[in-house]
């Protein structure tokens, strides 16, 4: 998620109303088969000998897992679907496994615990939206600019912005950010766009912009589409998607250009080195072999395509 460094993804996902309510509690798995029993002596000498597997720390090769933490409710990045963990971001995770021979679980959560989540070792990566920034890359909160943690690495997958959007045939002139002075906005607590309405409502004086935060980008879509804000703002894959599904794509429509593209990244702990260096491998590899593509292509994301994974390539927010 266009998200920042305080409670959640200084984000650009920086997450429709298209799954109505969804109801995200526990932990939510996802493998390649759908099995999440324990593997077998046979499905382990079969991991053993995926291409990358051993470029794995030990601990992971035993495990044949790799815990991830996520806000599933995040369409079409991550959200459930029919009981499953589904998305952009669970396909991507799906691929890179078949590469390095071991399941990614996606195991849900609120957005602004999720680094908090890697500092207590509960995940071994966080992919959510989470956009690569400076801020959460030093552990320095984006509104106070003090260090608040150690930072992580992040493994680059995925590019975008954030956008606005409106009830349909209800824009009342909003083009751009300039245009919300005196109007209310919806977003995720937590995220980009989130931060750029604090920054843009500073500019506004004395006709600042009214924002209503909200957990997850589904509440926030739930209150927009029922007459209780001007405009909502999410990460653009979001926000299209939002869009082109919420009632059948007569709810919502896009104004204007998205802004502050930036790379999501998976984000890792600073002592994670190994696993940093083979998840970002099974990236480039996927990338490579044109499955990475086609994946984007399935959720209509094609044009935040990224050409290589990097490693924390993230500017300043």
């Amino acid at each position: 998620m266009t998200a920042s460094t305080t409670p959640r993804p200084t984000a650009a996902r920086s997450r429709l109303a298209a799954v109505g309510a969804i109801a995200v509690a526990g932990a939510l798995l996802l493998t390649g088969c759908g099995d999440q029993t324990k593997k077998s002596g046979g499905d382990r000498a079969s991991s053993s000998k995926a291409p990358l597997h051993d470029k794995l720390p030990q601990r992971i090769q035993d495990a044949g897992v790799v815990k991830v933490g996520s806000d599933i409710a995040y369409p079409p990045v991550e959200f459930k679907k029919e009981g499953t963990t589904v998305g952009l971001d669970p396909d991507i995770a799906a691929a890179i496994g078949k590469q390095l021979g071991v399941e990614f679980q996606f195991n849900n959560a609120t957005f602004d615990t999720l680094l908090a989540g890697l500092r207590s070792k509960r995940y071994d990566v966080a992919m959510s939206a989470m956009t690569d920034n400076k801020d959460r890359q030093t552990g320095v909160d984006p509104d106070t600019k003090k260090k608040v943690g150690e930072g992580v690495d992040f493994v680059d997958y995925f590019s975008a912005g954030v956008s606005i959007y409106t009830p349909k045939g209800k824009t009342q002139g909003i083009k751009g950010w300039d245009d919300l002075c005196g109007k209310k906005i919806v977003v995720q607590r937590g995220t980009v766009s989130h931060d750029k309405a604090k920054d843009q409502s500073k500019k506004c004086g004395s006709n600042p912009i009214k924002i209503e935060a909200f957990d997850d980008d589904v509440q926030a879509q739930t209150r927009l589409r029922g007459g209780g804000a001007d405009a909502g703002s999410s990460d653009f894959p979001v926000a299209a998607y939002a869009v082109k599904t919420s009632g059948g794509g007569k709810d919502f429509e896009m104004v204007g250009d998205q802004i502050q593209a930036a790379p999501y990244g998976m984000a890792l702990s600073k002592d994670q080195t190994q696993l940093r260096d083979a998840i970002k491998a099974g990236l480039d590899a996927i990338i490579k072999n044109g499955e990475y593509q086609k994946i984007l292509d399935k959720w209509g994301v094609s044009a935040g395509a990224l050409k290589e994974a990097k490693v924390n390539g993230g500017a300043g927010a």
